[in-house]
């Protein structure tokens, strides 16, 4: 084998970061063709998740680098809801497999090689009145440039009551949101007002009531779209808590 492979393989190795995937439009962009992923492939210097995906050998899949990789796809693909919550340290109780809750602008189906590591789901929704260029309150994870795009606490709270009761429990909701108490009230005002969701705008003021949260003190003399006049009665059909949403 002659240099040039040699040299296009350390090029290859001092780019290629642990644990992040690329796909072959990477590979192509550094220069090295199809004929070449092949052989390093073969060689084992590359590791094939899925045709056209990659991964350096002997490193662990990230989700983080994954997701980051997947933005790019699809059209405002973002960390959500309790998955989001739990980034912040807001959390009932620890998972042994944790399940990474996603939405997305677009319907879309989340790749075998993500989903043969991890626990995620992949959900459509458009639940504030924004564009996808530009959500609401949706930012890199830490503020680091390569860290994929998570809901902030506020938006992160809203998205978790919108799943009440279908995929998320009131119990559980309301036992996250007890230690809620650094909600930003300016923040939470924008999300509200744009908030498509009459239920939900209820269900987080009627709770925020109900456990006192520092955020409702800002907020419970703000007019929000909260429908009509007639109070809403949420039953657990496994005999659970009842909550009546009053307007």
């Amino acid at each position: 084998m002659n240099t040039t492979p040699n040299n296009k393989l350390k090029a290859l190795y001092e780019e290629l970061k642990p644990g992040c995937p690329v796909t072959a439009a990477d590979l192509l962009a550094l220069n090295i063709s199809r004929d070449l992923m092949t052989y390093y492939v073969r060689s084992g210097w590359l590791t094939r998740l899925a045709n056209g995906v990659f991964l350096k050998p002997n490193t662990e899949l990230s989700l983080e680098a994954s997701l980051v990789m997947l933005q790019k796809q699809v059209k405002g693909l973002h960390v959500a809801g309790k998955s989001a919550l739990d980034m912040y340290g807001l959390r009932h109780y620890i998972s042994n497999t944790p399940q990474t809750n996603l939405y997305a602008w677009e319907s879309a189906k989340l790749p075998e090689w993500l989903t043969q590591h991890y626990k995620c789901e992949l959900r459509r929704k458009r639940l504030f009145d924004e564009s996808p260029e530009k959500p609401l309150y949706v930012s890199p994870l830490n503020n680091k440039e390569d860290a994929p795009l998570v809901s902030e606490p506020e938006r992160a709270a809203l998205e978790m009551l919108s799943e009440v009761p279908n995929n998320q429990s009131l119990t559980e909701a309301e036992e996250i949101l007890e230690g809620a108490y650094n909600l930003r009230a300016d923040v939470m005002s924008t999300l509200l007002m744009k908030c498509r969701s009459v239920k939900t705008v209820r269900l987080f003021l009627n709770l925020a009531s109900k456990l006192s949260l520092p955020v409702y003190e800002e907020l419970k003399n703000e007019k929000f779209p909260v429908g009509s006049d007639s109070p809403w009665v949420y039953r657990s059909s496994s005999g659970g808590k009842t909550l009546v949403l009053k307007p």
